[in-house]
C-alpha cells in the first residue's frame, strides 16, 4: 500500500506541475483543501476512487495512469478539458458580449430619443467594463496569472476613456498616471506566491 501511495503521489504531482497548477488551484478544482492535495502528493494519504476519477478526467488520463509507474502514450485520453473549460470560456464571452449589448442598446435608444451628443462614449467605456468582467471570471475559474494583463487593459482603457470624455480640455497628462500604475502591476506580477 505504501508503494501505491508513492506512485499516486508522484503521478498527481507530475500532472499538476505539467498543467502549471498550484496545489491550491488543484484543490479548488476538486473542491478539496490544499492540505489534502499536499497529503496526496507527499504520499501521506491517497484520494478515494471518486477523486481519482475526477483527477484523471481533469488531466485527460486514465485512472490506470494515476495508479501505475509505467506510462505509455496509449494511456493518454483525448484531453477532456474542452467540456469544462469551454463552458467557462463561453460563459465569460457571453458576459462580455452582454456588456457590449447593453452599450449598443443604450446607444440606439439614446439616439432614437434625440440624445446623440457623446453617446459614442458608451462604446469607449465598454472596454474597461469588459476588462472588469474578464478579471472577475478569470479570478473565479481561470488562470489568475492572466489577471495582470486584464488589469493593465483596465487601467489604460479607463485612462483613455476619461481622456476622451474630457477631450475638449486636452488633459493628455492623464496618461502619465498609467506609468507608475503599470510599474506597480509589473512588479506585482513578478512577485512569487509563497505558502
Amino acid at each position: 500500500m505504501t508503494e501505491l501511495k508513492k506512485i499516486v503521489a508522484k503521478n498527481i504531482s507530475e500532472l499538476r506541475k505539467g498543467a502549471g497548477m498550484t496545489q491550491l488551484e488543484l484543490a479548488e478544482r476538486l473542491n478539496y483543501s490544499d492540505k489534502a492535495v499536499s497529503k496526496w502528493e507527499s504520499g501521506a494519504s491517497i484520494p478515494d476512487v471518486g477523486v481519482l476519477l475526477e483527477i484523471s478526467r481533469l488531466f485527460g488520463v486514465t485512472v490506470d495512469h494515476l495508479l501505475s509507474e509505467d506510462h505509455t502514450a496509449a494511456e493518454k485520453l483525448p484531453h477532456k478539458s474542452t467540456g469544462y473549460s469551454r463552458s467557462h470560456v463561453v460563459i465569460t464571452l457571453l458576459s462580455v458580449a452582454l456588456v457590449w449589448l447593453i452599450a449598443t442598446v443604450s446607444f440606439v435608444v439614446l439616439n432614437l430619443s434625440g440624445i446623440n451628443v457623446g453617446t459614442w462614449l458608451l462604446f469607449i467605456y465598454s472596454v474597461p467594463l469588459s476588462s472588469v468582467v474578464l478579471i472577475i471570471f478569470n479570478s473565479i475559474w481561470g488562470r489568475r496569472r492572466h489577471n495582470y494583463l486584464y488589469i493593465s487593459i483596465l487601467m489604460w482603457s479607463l485612462l483613455c476613456a476619461v481622456y476622451l470624455s474630457l477631450l475638449a480640455y486636452n488633459y493628455w497628462l492623464i496618461f502619465v498616471i498609467g506609468i507608475p500604475g503599470q510599474t506597480i502591476i509589473c512588479l506585482w506580477a513578478g512577485m512569487k506566491k509563497t505558502k
